[in-house]
């Protein structure tokens, strides 16, 4: 009676039925590579509290659809589509987060396939691997602090054509117009600029010309807005 509560009511003679005591030693060694490369994030990172744990119980997820997949090629394409749909969740992640996610997945897929010892060195070595990267800030761009957004109100009498070119090629090695568009009922327009600033820490100098050019209406520079890091 026991073993027949782990059959499946759809198995046949044809198909092999997990034991399980080996499904219960899989989602353990699931769960305990989920909160090593948990760990392994938590190193040099922001994090929220509901990714960790996320990423934590990934792996022993994974592990148990393909555990259950037990080798049927059209569930197991069906399942290969649902992990796709990973990458389009409603609150866009970092590369960062995508490449975690991918990892955590990967090796909840050895662990579902049985193997348990090539699992736990995929997250060690690759969990390892992330820390590294972090530790020595591998791909870190030195120029990023000089990657600039920079937003100017102006009035709509102002023809915004060029007229700040002059003092963007003084502060500046380069500068892009990317946005303009009225603000407060069409009486001001705001422009939108990426820069890139000849040296760090120039923007109060920068701003303080620009004021005199705009009529001492707001101005603004943050971190560069468009991200290439993210996916």
């Amino acid at each position: 009676m026991l073993e027949n509560l782990f059959r499946g009511i759809f198995d046949s003679s044809a198909v092999s039925v997990i034991a399980a005591e080996d499904f219960l030693l899989c989602v353990f060694c699931a769960l305990i590579i989920g909160l090593l490369l948990a760990g392994c994030y938590l190193y040099r990172s922001q994090y929220t509290k509901s990714f960790v744990a996320t990423l934590a119980l990934l792996p022993a997820v994974v592990c148990v659809v393909i555990m259950m997949v037990n080798g049927n090629v059209g569930t197991g394409v069906a399942v290969a589509g649902s992990f796709s749909l990973v990458r389009f969740r409603s609150v866009p992640g970092s590369a960062k987060e995508i490449s975690a996610i991918f990892l955590a997945m990967g090796s909840g897929l050895i662990a579902g396939m049985g193997y348990l010892g090539y699992a736990f060195l995929f997250a060690i070595i690759l969990g390892a691997a992330s820390m590294l990267y972090s530790r020595f800030g591998f791909g870190a761009e030195k120029r990023s602090a000089r990657y600039k957004t920079l937003h100017i109100t102006i009035p709509e009498d102002l023809d915004y054509t060029g007229v700040f070119d002059g003092i963007l090629k003084e502060y500046t090695s380069a500068w892009e117009l990317t946005q303009v568009k009225t603000t407060n009922m069409g009486s001001l327009f705001r422009l939108t600029y990426n820069l890139t600033l000849r040296e760090a820490g120039q923007e109060k100098a920068l701003i303080d010309k620009l004021r005199c050019r705009n009529g001492n209406l707001e101005i603004t520079v943050s971190k560069q807005e468009t991200t290439a890091g993210a996916l």
